[in-house]
């Protein structure tokens, strides 16, 4: 099964995108999904279903055309369904400090619960078979980010804390109850989490693995938006993703010669730019601005229609290494980009603001920096293989 994420800034059109994708995806026969992740669901609304403004029609995979089924988290069914012996105890805590029962159900609801639900999906459809492709339409970049690293922190948690936790309410549940005003969690509820700790197991595995899953960043030809999917780009690395394609949408057509569009056109121009230099070797779509908005089938169609060629297959495995790897090695960091075919003289360093910026001939490579190495600077350089390693120390 393979895996597109597809991540952005809030209100790129990241929904639309992947709904076009899954579109298009499913009319070369591939059995797809296209699962939205974001709280605010629009895929619904992509797709111009006919249904209520708060509906769970699409809670469960709903079929909108052949081999294609589209389905949107529904947290309030996801918690009767995975959470309900954690969210039974949180809600049984809250009315105790004069919460109704309504305004406390609604508070045991915390953040991280529509991720992990997302992601228990993606194991079980992974584990049975169930689809060729699924396509994530995320929420912004942020809380895309915490979907990413939700694996890494439950498994730290579940083996540093976890046990300990339970150990001890076990021992002192007895005689706490009797004292305390508030019941300690009880043992079913360390069994629920620990039932879903499993049900996720492995996915960290698949996330990381480029030839099931790839991210796609989806942006816009401006500036602001630009900085926010280059920090996407570095922090995607960071946590060992694959990000294999950029999308611009909304870029102004050639047709429109209005003279009010030549500073928004001179600004694009600008901006796409830099953002052809900025994530080279990665390949850069561009989307036209449409005359309408983009919902229903026949709509999305033309916006596959422009964003792939006929016959085009856009789950096709095509880059299988990450940009650019950061790691700490003793008493320095290190910053590790796959370069072939360059020998060392021909390559140039500096760092500007918060990115290292690698020349190599006529190309440059801009490389943005996590923030606990944005204060450091290039110290040596040197090549292994084909992959470039530049230590970056503190500057003294």
């Amino acid at each position: 099964m393979r895996i597109l994420l597809f991540s952005g800034k809030g209100g790129v059109g990241k929904t639309s995108v992947a709904a076009a994708t899954g579109v298009h995806v499913a009319s070369l026969g591939h059995r797809t999904l296209v699962m939205s992740v974001d709280p605010a669901h629009s895929l619904g609304d992509a797709f111009d279903l006919e249904s209520a403004l708060f509906h769970g029609g699409t809670a469960r995979p709903r079929p909108v055309a052949d081999h294609l089924d589209i389905q949107e988290v529904n947290i309030n069914e996801e918690v009767k369904r995975h959470w309900s012996d954690v969210t039974a105890y949180i809600t049984k805590i809250l009315k105790t400090s004069g919460l109704g029962d309504v305004e406390a159900e609604e508070i045991a609801i915390f953040p991280g619960m529509e991720e992990l639900s997302a992601m228990l999906y993606v194991n079980e459809y992974l584990t049975n078979n169930s689809y060729d492709v699924v396509i994530l339409d995320c929420a912004p970049t942020a809380e895309s980010l915490r979907f990413v690293s939700l694996p890494t922190t439950l498994d730290w948690y579940m083996k540093n804390i976890f046990g300990f936790q339970r150990r001890l309410m076990k021992a002192v549940r007895p005689i706490a109850n009797r004292l305390s005003p508030v019941e300690l969690p009880p043992e079913r509820y360390f069994q629920n989490i620990e039932s879903l700790f499993e049900k996720i197991a492995g996915i960290d595995a698949v996330l990381e693995d480029p030839h099931i899953t790839s991210v796609r960043l989806v942006t816009n030809p401006e500036k602001m938006v630009l900085r926010e999917t280059q920090r996407a780009f570095v922090y995607f690395s960071v946590h060992g993703l694959t990000v294999d394609e950029v999308i611009v949408n909304r870029v102004l057509p050639a047709e429109i010669q209005d003279a009010f569009f030549d500073g928004w056109r001179e600004a694009q121009r600008q901006t796409l730019k830099n953002i052809d230099t900025y994530f080279q070797p990665v390949p850069v779509r561009r989307i036209p601005l449409f005359r309408h908005e983009v919902f229903g089938m026949e709509r999305l169609q033309l916006l596959a229609g422009h964003l792939y060629s006929a016959g085009e297959d856009p789950s096709r495995v095509t880059r299988t290494e990450v940009p650019y790897v950061f790691s700490r090695v003793d008493d320095h960091y290190e910053v590790r980009l796959t370069l072939p075919f360059a020998e060392k003289a021909e390559v140039g360093l500096f760092k500007k603001d918060d990115e290292l910026i690698v020349e190599i001939g006529s190309i440059r490579r801009h490389v943005g920096l996590p923030t606990s190495m944005a204060a450091l600077a290039p110290a040596k350089a040197r090549f292994e293989g084909r992959m470039l390693v530049i230590e970056m120390r503190s500057v003294t």
